[in-house]
């Protein structure tokens, strides 16, 4: 008979031979874990054998699905505007409503926001870009001063404090980020340009908030604002950021199109739009293969200009998307405003800085990626972006559940050494259900890779069979299989 100690050694000796040559912990710290785990594993009467998280030697602590703030819940929105995605986001226990157009995220929806934030923040920094934090309330004085006080309409939030001083809740920050650069100028020329941003909560108030995150009253946005000496400059920043954008999309495999769009109440002479293709979407695009225009509806009028032929052997097709992302050339609509200025070469005199601005949509984006991927049952995040990348599930209780639960932590704990998964993997420790319930409810939640451990986990050799949500490939795996698809695993 196979014992579990021999179990051990099937799944773990290729582990302990590698991880021991990196100088991490013997596989006598690895017996003292385990019977750690054992001398604190009493019966629950929900059938949940409660296991110890900690893990000794500094190593990733050990998540089990049964301490996760989840309620795996079935009911539907009432929100006769739900879309796909905005149903399984609440049935999953990915956000909660609070009221109408604002959500809070629970831990999944948390988790997946951070993983892109810090994509973001990468290909941010790969620019040049600084990241600051402005305030949200901003006074009323400023947006008179470019006239966008009126001009917003009754989207902006618009308050007063106790004295009677009228404020907005920032939909955008232009005004600020401006008046924070003009209270430093002139700067010298040598010092341009100079990019900040900031990832913050962002306030409109929609008229028929709808689709969750993707038509918001509040929401995350990225924006960043760059500093110019001449139109010139300003244009190499421009498509600096737009192949930025392509880099953050491409990663994140999700197909979009960059059309050109309206430079709207921001202004400007020249703006780009990111966009999710999805029938939710809001915005009407049309597409020509055949001679490359790519363009908002709103700019139907370009479409000659912009036609490599003239227009006339144009098959335009009209598809509907989710804006994403936006960019824009201010050129000095915002800085002659504040009088944002720069010191010339081998002169005295001051110029205007010519400027840009370059919007995403960090909610929208992660949102309109599970639009896009989802089935009408089974979230299906962006790889990059899973709250988690790993599920494992043991045998239910009744079929030696305990001799895989063992074998279950003592994956995790393998798996859990590669640094893509510090923190990646979870244990669905819900023995009283069956494995079948349990794979169930792992579709729905879209871990990008579920390990069943079946009878074939006890055999010599240890294999287990992996599903990959993502392709959709179902296989049976030697620990030597395992670990090297573990180890191709991408992560933020």
């Amino acid at each position: 008979m196979v014992t579990l100690g021999h179990l051990r050694c099937a799944l773990g000796a290729q582990y302990v031979l590698r991880t021991t040559a990196r100088g991490c912990s013997t596989p006598s710290a690895h017996a003292d874990a385990r019977s750690e785990v054992r001398s604190n594993g009493d019966a629950r009467s929900d059938g949940v054998v409660p296991r110890r998280a900690v893990v000794p030697g500094g190593r990733s602590p050990r998540l089990y699905v049964s301490k996760l703030f989840l309620s795996f819940g079935r009911s539907e929105p009432h929100d006769k505007l739900a879309c796909k995605s905005q149903k399984l986001m609440l049935q999953n226990d990915v956000m909660d409503i609070c009221h109408s157009g604002a959500y809070h995220l629970l831990p999944l929806g948390q988790r997946a926001l951070e993983k892109l934030i810090r994509l973001i923040d990468w290909e941010m920094s790969t620019v040049g870009g600084q990241k600051i934090s402005m305030v949200t309330i901003a006074p009323a004085d400023m947006w008179r001063k470019t006239g966008r006080w009126e001009s917003t309409g009754k989207e902006m939030f618009k308050l007063q404090d106790r004295h009677g001083m009228e404020f907005c809740l920032g939909p955008t920050h232009e005004e600020l980020v401006t008046s924070i650069f003009a209270s430093r100028c002139p700067l010298s020329y040598r010092r341009l340009p100079i990019l900040l941003y900031q990832i913050s909560r962002k306030f409109r108030d929609e008229i028929q908030p709808k689709h969750g995150l993707l038509r918001a009253r509040e929401f995350e946005m990225k924006d960043m604002y760059s500093f110019h000496t001449d139109e010139a400059s300003a244009m190499e920043t421009y498509h600096s950021l737009c192949e930025a954008y392509s880099r953050i999309f491409d990663r994140l495999s999700v197909p979009y199109v960059k059309v050109r769009g309206s430079t709207g109440n921001i202004g400007g002479s020249l703006s780009h739009e990111f966009h999710y293709l999805a029938p939710v979407g809001e915005d009407k695009l049309l597409l020509c293969s055949h001679c490359g225009v790519q363009v908002n509806k709103e700019m139907a009028d370009s479409v000659e200009k912009d036609c490599l032929n003239s227009g006339h052997d144009c098959q335009l097709q009209e598809v509907s998307g989710t804006e994403v992302g936006h960019c824009f050339y201010l050129g000095t609509k915002y800085s002659s405003v504040f009088n944002a200025l720069f010191e010339m070469q081998l002169a005295r005199s001051s110029e205007l800085t010519h400027m840009g601005c370059f919007g995403l949509g960090v909610t929208r984006i992660l949102q309109a990626g599970l639009e896009v991927l989802s089935s009408d049952s089974h979230l299906r995040w962006p790889s990059l972006l899973a709250p988690y990348q790993v599920c494992i599930i043991p045998q239910k209780e009744g079929f030696e559940a305990e001799i895989y639960a063992e074998l279950a932590d003592d994956l995790s704990d393998q798996l859990t050494q590669l640094p893509a998964l510090h923190g990646e993997v979870v244990i669905d420790d819900r023995t009283q259900l069956s494995i079948g319930h349990r794979v169930y409810d792992a579709l729905q939640i879209g871990y990008p890779y579920i390990v069943i451990l079946g009878k074939k986990a006890r055999g010599n050799p240890c294999i287990v069979e992996v599903q990959n949500t993502i392709s959709g490939e179902r296989n049976f795996l030697s620990r030597d299989q395992l670990w090297d698809l573990m180890s191709s695993v991408v992560t933020l």
